[in-house]
């Protein structure tokens, strides 16, 4: 004889980059072995490879290509997951910055974590009056490509070009460009340009919580921002 079948109930949430509306459901017993054994390993590729696919199965599909989704995309829809599958608060270690040692329990709502966004911020690069750059935001297909990865200037250089959609002029929009052509114009860069590259990382959309903690030691109210999935979900 079959034994019943457990229904899993459904909610939605809002898309931060395009702001469509998402189905999705908590993630099960099977799906959490597979994102827990990838911990084990802490190999960051493997976390986010399972993070992808418990995405990909948790939206029912209607996702599409979710390793190529913006972090900020990736982070929002996790974290309600995780709220809808273990809980709606998590409790975090948090290091006083006032003496750097004394480490305080912090319990956080996830439904409090917004994505914020910069006002301002634009993917294009006006690099100078007639030559600029389309950018795209990092996936966690890029940071997976680059985990474990030592040598940070290369690995610099590597995701900003991958971030790069394009490259135009007043005459033309260059779209098939290899690695190495990438390279080369990065490379060709003054410093006052590259900052700009740098702004447009520093200022992209993230999900980000701001908490204040009182140190008991030493009884100085410390304010701390958390950015990224990783500041919730260890």
């Amino acid at each position: 004889m079959a034994l019943p079948v457990l229904n899993t109930p459904t909610y939605e949430l809002t898309l931060p980059s395009t702001g469509e509306p998402l189905k999705y459901r908590p993630f099960l017993v099977k799906e959490q072995k597979v994102l827990m054994i990838a911990q084990e390993t802490s190999n960051e590729k493997h976390i986010l490879n399972a993070i992808g696919n418990i995405i990909e199965s948790c939206t029912f599909g209607e996702l599409k290509n979710v390793h190529s989704l913006p972090t900020y995309d990736i982070e929002y829809i996790f974290v309600n997951i995780r709220a809808r599958s273990v809980g709606e608060t998590i409790e975090v270690n948090i290091t006083c910055p006032d003496d750097e040692k004394t480490v305080v329990p912090v319990e956080i709502d996830l439904n409090d974590l917004k994505v914020q966004k910069v006002e301002g911020h634009t993917n294009t690069i006006q690099l100078t009056d007639t030559i600029g750059m389309t950018m795209r935001y990092p996936s966690i297909k890029n940071l997976g490509a680059y985990a474990g990865k030592k040598d940070v200037a290369k690995m610099t250089f590597d995701v900003i070009a991958d971030c790069i959609e394009n490259v135009f002029d007043e005459n033309e929009v260059y779209e098939e460009m290899s690695k190495k052509d990438l390279h080369d114009f990065i490379e060709q860069m003054t410093t006052e340009q590259f900052e700009k590259v740098q702004e447009f990382f520093d200022t992209m959309p993230k999900l980000k919580h701001t908490i204040k903690v009182v140190n008991p030691n030493t009884e100085v109210e410390n304010e701390i921002v958390l950015e990224g999935m990783q500041s919730f979900l260890e």
